[in-house]
């Protein structure tokens, strides 16, 4: 009977996390033998300094999500699948931006959604906790995802889901509600090497294994200093903000990748075609009205004229400044 019931409310959640526009949902069970495996994950990767200069990834209550909510009994994993067919111009001097900031911030938008769907869990099950998280939070929103069956972590540390490929946007709702688990996602990346082989600085070090420092998408986003990496600067191949290389190559991303229904999603005006010329020279006012509700916020005025003057020396261009 216990059993039947939770299973019922597992297919209501699911069904209404659908109806408020999620493409994706599953849930995990929590418990002490599943929060050690994600525990020990992490403290392995720690370890080996693969997190560079993201402190927030040692943060305690991100291996023992107890820490966010004691008594929690299960996870909700959610997906959005941000992928629209828009290329990048055919040409050098124009500079790369990575698919995920294409449109509106996608904190905004998964935050909204998960809003709605913690509220509706509030009102529908009396005496429950409940408490959203998207990739700002401290918790492995990756081994969730996969544990809740939402897809598994690819060779080149993205989920990747077998209706989406790796284009998708996670979040999590952590709670106390018990609920009957979706079956964890199985491996499916097999004996492809693409994205390791297509990496120009090595960063997957090894299959399942991403180290930040030498990681494009980390460089051009996170890391503040005013000068790049020499290795880095020399392979970024037209990159100015994030880096797609590991999921362009990817054949589940070539395969299956179809197009988002999110509006919100679809490309600003200018992230597309702005020239590195433009991005080296970009003023702190061209800045702020460039990305409002935008993800590339993250990335400071500095750093994108950093990014790009480093793109024109590959290049051979020089720029004043």
């Amino acid at each position: 009977m216990q059993d039947a019931i939770a299973n019922d409310l597992a297919q209501q959640i699911e069904a209404r996390a659908r109806e408020i526009g999620f493409h994706a949902v599953g849930i995990a069970n929590i418990d002490p033998l599943t929060t050690q495996a994600a525990a020990t994950r992490l403290q392995e990767w720690l370890a080996l300094g693969y997190q560079a200069d993201m402190a927030w990834m040692s943060d305690p209550r991100r291996q023992d999500i107890y820490q966010l909510m004691p008594g929690a009994k299960t996870v909700i994993a959610v997906a959005l699948n941000y992928y629209t067919p828009h290329q990048r111009p055919d040409s050098p001097v124009y500079g790369k931006i990575a698919r995920y900031a294409w449109g509106r911030d996608y904190h905004k938008v998964l935050t909204k959604k998960l809003k709605q769907l913690t509220a509706w869990l509030s009102q529908s099950f009396d005496g429950i906790n409940a408490r959203y998280y998207v990739d700002t939070g401290p918790i492995q929103d990756k081994f969730w995802a996969q544990a809740a069956g939402i897809g598994w972590i690819g060779k080149n540390g993205n989920v990747i889901n077998r209706q989406y490929g790796s284009w998708i946007f996670i979040g999590e709702i952590v709670t106390d509600l018990a609920l009957t688990p979706s079956q964890p996602h199985a491996q499916h990346c097999g004996t492809c090497t693409r994205c390791i082989s297509a990496c120009p600085t090595g960063a997957i070090t090894q299959p399942f294994v991403v180290d930040a420092n030498r990681c494009i998408a980390y460089h051009t986003i996170e890391n503040r200093a005013e000068t790049l990496p020499p290795e880095i600067a020399a392979n970024l191949q037209g990159w100015v903000a994030g880096c797609d290389i590991c999921q362009d190559v990817c054949p589940w991303n070539q395969r299956f990748a179809q197009p988002t229904d999110v509006a919100d999603f679809q490309p600003y005006a200018r992230n597309l075609d702005r020239t590195l010329t433009e991005l080296g020279s970009l003023t702190d006012e061209a800045w702020d009205r460039s990305y409002t509700a935008s993800a590339l916020r993250r990335i400071k005025p500095a750093m994108w004229r950093r990014n790009a003057i480093a793109n024109l020396h590959n290049l051979g261009i020089a720029i004043e400044r």
